[in-house]
C-alpha cells in the first residue's frame, strides 16, 4: 500500500461488491452525512414541537410576553434545520448523480 491514505485504488478489491464500493467511496467523500440528515430531523422535529407548545400558550393568553420570543426562537430553529437538511440532501444528490 502507498503512503497516502487519500488515493483510491484504481480497482475494487475482491472481498466487497461494486456496490458496497461506491458507498464507501460516498462515505469518504462525505462523513456521517447520514447522520447529520437525522441531528437535522431530531432538532427540527424538537423545533416544531415547542413552536406548538408557545403557539398554544399564545393562543390560551398565557405568558404572552415570554411565549413570543420564544415562539420566534423554535420557528427559527425550525427553518435552520429545514435549510440545513435540505442544503445535505442537495449535495448527496449531487454526489450520486456524478457517479
Amino acid at each position: 500500500m502507498s503512503d497516502n491514505p487519500s488515493k483510491i485504488p484504481s480497482q475494487i478489491p475482491s472481498q466487497i461488491s461494486s456496490q458496497q464500493y461506491q458507498r464507501l467511496k460516498s462515505e469518504m467523500a462525505a462523513p456521517y452525512r447520514p447522520l447529520r440528515q437525522f441531528i437535522y430531523l431530531a432538532c427540527g422535529a424538537s423545533g416544531f414541537i415547542g413552536a406548538l407548545v408557545f403557539l398554544g400558550q399564545l393562543a390560551a393568553g398565557r405568558e404572552v410576553g415570554s411565549a413570543i420570543p420564544n415562539l420566534a426562537l423554535q420557528v427559527g430553529v425550525v427553518t435552520l434545520m429545514i435549510w440545513l437538511f435540505r442544503r445535505e440532501w442537495r449535495a448527496s444528490r449531487r454526489a450520486s448523480k456524478l457517479k
